[in-house]
């Protein structure tokens, strides 16, 4: 079956979710910097996750450009991603509202962590329907940028139990890594116009 469902369905949920996220904003009361200045751990935690959900529709609308067919395994596992993204709202509304105490940050990072799980999932499951000679499978293998950022994640959560800040830090530092999508998808494609 073809991609074309699954990538508009995908798109609609990060939309929703954005919008979601994006109404828990509240409105200061008053007019000056000061009231402002208390909406500060809200607004820090959004702009985190917006730079998160952008990452991840980025690498997701990469991923199905070389992706040539969809089957029950592969919509199963991208509803299990979209699954956890869609508890981001959750998790920032809780993090930022509660001025970054450790518990809400620790299960911030447990969703980020679990997010990131589901992508690994869904790539092992694309890679396992398409031939092994496959633009999917030269584009995609384990690299050290998915093992490090697992590993951040899991320092993270442990660290946010004592030093929440250190671990906003830490799931930062994650999202630099992934804010360039795969730059072998891209070459792949390139290489497929250049061929037409």
């Amino acid at each position: 079956m073809p991609t074309s469902r699954l990538e508009a369905f995908s798109d609609g949920v990060l939309a929703i979710i954005i919008t979601i996220m994006v109404l828990e904003l509240k409105i200061p009361h008053g007019t000056t910097l000061g009231a402002l200045a208390s909406n500060v751990p809200t607004i820090l935690s959004y702009i985190l996750s917006f730079i998160y959900l952008a990452i991840y529709w980025n690498n997701h609308h990469h991923l199905f450009q070389i992706v040539h067919h969809v089957n029950g395994p592969i919509l199963w596992a991208n509803m299990h991603l979209l699954f956890w993204l869609s508890l981001i709202p959750f998790f920032t509304a809780w993090s930022g509202s509660n001025h970054f105490a450790p518990i809400p940050v620790a299960f911030y990072g447990f969703d980020l962590f679990m997010a990131a799980v589901a992508y690994f999932i869904l790539t092992k499951i694309l890679l396992a329907s398409h031939d092994k000679k496959s633009d999917l499978a030269l584009a995609l293998n384990t690299s050290l940028k998915e093992k490090a950022s697992t590993a951040l994640y899991f320092i993270a959560i442990i660290i946010a139990l004592w030093f929440p800040y250190g671990a906003l830090s830490f799931y930062v530092i994650v999202a630099c890594m992934w804010i360039v999508p795969n730059k072998k998808i891209e070459r792949i494609k390139n290489a497929h116009h250049r061929e037409y």
